[in-house]
C-alpha cells in the first residue's frame, strides 16, 4: 500500500484564490499528478476548480488532503471530509491525513484515527494516514491502526532538518516518510555546499535538495508560483547524488525547523 503514494508532487501550503488556481494549472500542465492541500489552507475549492478545468482525468491523479484539528471529533470528521470532496469535486480522495496531534489530546487519538479509518472504510478516501506526528505519537497510532494502514506520515524533513530519529523509527516499522518545506522556505537555497554540488551537475540547489530526500526514499511536495521553478524542481528525479554527496548534505543538519506553532507542536524528537 505504501508504495502506492508518488515520490513527486505539487504543495499548496500558503497559495491562495488565483495563485493557487494558476500554481495547479502549471503543475499539471508541466507534468504533476499528485497535489496536496489541507482543509486549513483555505483553497480546496480552487485546487478542485484548477483540477476540473485542466482537462487531465481524475483517475490520473493523486490528490491528498488533510483534516483539520476541529474536526477530529467522531461526529464530525467524515462530514467535513465530505465537504472537501465536495470542494475539490471529486467523490474520493487518494490520501487523507491527520493535519496535525489534537492539541493537548482534546480529542483521543482513537477516537480521530477510528473516525479516519471509517472514512476510508465508506470510500470516501483511499488511503489514510498522519503528519506532524513524533515516534512517540507514531506508535500510538501503530497500536490503534497498525503499520501497514498507515500510508505516510507527512513531516517538515530538510537538509536542516533531518529528522533522524524520526524517519530511522518509520523506516524500521515500514511507514513511507512525506518531506514538506523540504527546501526549508528557501533558506537552503543558498547554502555553499548544496550550491557546489549543484554546479558540479549543472543543477539548481533546489533540485539537489529535492534528490537527496527523494534518494533515501521519502515523497516530496514543494510549491512555487512560477511555471518555470515549477518544471525544474520536478526534474529533480532525474538526478543521481554521489555517496560523498549525500554524506556531505548530512553534515548540514542543524536542527533547523519552519513549522513549529506552539499551539500545535507536539514535542519533537
Amino acid at each position: 500500500m505504501n508504495t502506492s503514494i508518488p515520490p513527486f508532487g505539487l504543495g499548496t501550503f500558503r497559495l491562495k484564490d488565483q495563485v493557487v488556481i494558476d500554481s495547479v494549472r502549471n503543475a499539471l500542465d508541466v507534468g504533476y499528478r499528485a497535489v496536496d492541500t489541507a482543509q486549513i489552507y483555505g483553497n480546496e475549492a480552487e485546487v478542485g476548480q484548477a483540477i476540473a478545468d485542466s482537462g487531465v482525468p481524475r483517475a490520473e491523479l493523486f490528490l491528498t488532503t488533510k483534516v483539520w484539528t476541529d474536526h477530529f471529533a467522531r461526529g464530525t470528521l467524515v462530514p467535513s471530509l465530505k465537504d472537501s470532496l465536495r470542494k475539490l469535486r471529486t467523490e474520493q480522495v487518494d490520501l487523507t491525513l491527520i493535519h496535525w496531534p489534537s492539541p493537548g489530546n482534546a480529542v483521543p487519538m482513537a477516537e480521530y484515527l477510528g473516525a479516519l479509518a471509517e472514512a476510508q472504510d465508506r470510500g470516501l478516501t483511499r488511503l489514510i494516514g498522519v503528519s506532524n506526528f513524533t515516534v512517540a505519537l507514531l506508535r500510538e497510532a501503530i497500536g490503534i491502526l497498525g503499520a501497514e494502514r498507515i500510508a505516510t506520515n507527512q513531516v517538515e524533513l530538510s537538509p536542516y532538518l533531518q529528522n533522524r530519529t524520526l524517519a530511522a523509527f518509520m523506516r524500521d516499522q515500514g511507514v513511507h516518510l512525506t518531506s514538506y518545506m523540504t527546501l526549508a522556505y528557501g533558506r537552503v537555497l543558498g547554502d555553499p555546499v548544496l550550491q557546489a554540488i549543484a554546479q558540479a551537475h549543472g543543477a539548481s540547489t533546489a533540485q539537489v535538495a529535492l534528490a537527496w530526500a527523494l534518494q533515501q526514499g521519502y515523497a516530496v511536495i514543494p510549491s512555487s508560483t512560477r511555471r518555470e521553478n515549477l518544471a525544474a524542481n520536478l526534474q529533480a528525479q532525474q538526478l543521481r547524488l554521489s555517496e560523498d554527496e549525500m554524506a556531505r548534505i548530512a553534515t548540514l543538519e542543524r536542527g533547523e525547523r519552519q513549522a513549529n506553532p506552539a499551539s500545535l507542536a507536539p514535542a519533537w524528537d
